[in-house]
């Protein structure tokens, strides 16, 4: 039996929590007076609280003192926690269930590796906490995707050497940091922005059984140019 370590993103790969943190990030700026696109929020995917709020104030041309800088990202927490807290089950993305399910059959290792600091509950909400051997998230590291600390973390967590981890991700700073880090990455989204990853499928829908075993046996390895990648 090929061991390979599975490394799964949580928002907008597991559950579209995506869509919750959108809305609160606008909220917030709007509430400063700057208004930003769903193409914008692309980039705030994957990164930081700290980050994404620094980018929307660039975005504005706005400055904070400290003090309210603090204040706008416990309150943007705040606002992103009323919609989690809503979560169940129902909220798991199309045949995450079963990817994972078929992982745990084959009796490989996962984990997730989140930007995330309430990967954990929101894993407990939608009932999936029990099926990860590891958690890596926002608490746990100290440098943001594309930095590939989260994901080598969880590497050393599950005792998988890099190159034999497989990253879901679907955000560019994300497909980024798992390329770094030579693990290979597997892009959840539109091809036309995450084309550095090296597959992509537009959800867990498309992804056959056949293309995990492949990856668990070898067959299918890391792209030697990653602008090069397939959607299968």
């Amino acid at each position: 039996m090929h061991k390979k370590g599975f490394i799964f993103d949580l928002d907008g790969v597991i559950v579209d929590t995506a869509k919750y943190h959108f809305l609160a990030w606008k909220k917030l700026a709007n509430s400063i007076g700057v208004d930003f696109s769903e193409t914008q929020n692309e980039q705030l995917k994957g990164v930081s609280r700290v980050r994404s709020l620094e980018k929307i104030l660039q975005w504005g041309n706005k400055t904070l003192s400290e003090e309210e800088f603090i204040a706008l990202m416990a309150q943007k927490n705040e606002d992103y926690l009323s919609y989690i807290n809503k979560m169940d089950a129902s909220e798991i993305l199309p045949d995450v269930s079963r990817v994972l399910d078929f992982l745990i059959e084959k009796q490989q290792a996962i984990a997730l590796g989140s930007a995330s600091k309430n990967a954990t509950p929101i894993l407990k909400k939608v009932h999936l906490l029990e099926k990860f051997e590891a958690i890596v998230d926002g608490n746990d590291v100290s440098k943001a995707k594309p930095n590939p600390e989260v994901f080598l973390i969880g590497a050393k967590l599950l005792g998988i050497a890099p190159e034999d981890c497989i990253v879901f991700e679907d955000s560019v700073a994300g497909v980024q940091a798992a390329n770094t880090a030579n693990m290979i990455s597997i892009g959840i989204g539109e091809k036309s922005v995450l084309h550095e990853a090296d597959y992509i499928f537009k959800d867990f829908t498309e992804m056959s059984q056949e293309f995990i075993e492949q990856i668990i046996s070898g067959e299918i390895q890391k792209q030697s140019n990653s602008d090069l990648s397939i959607n299968n």
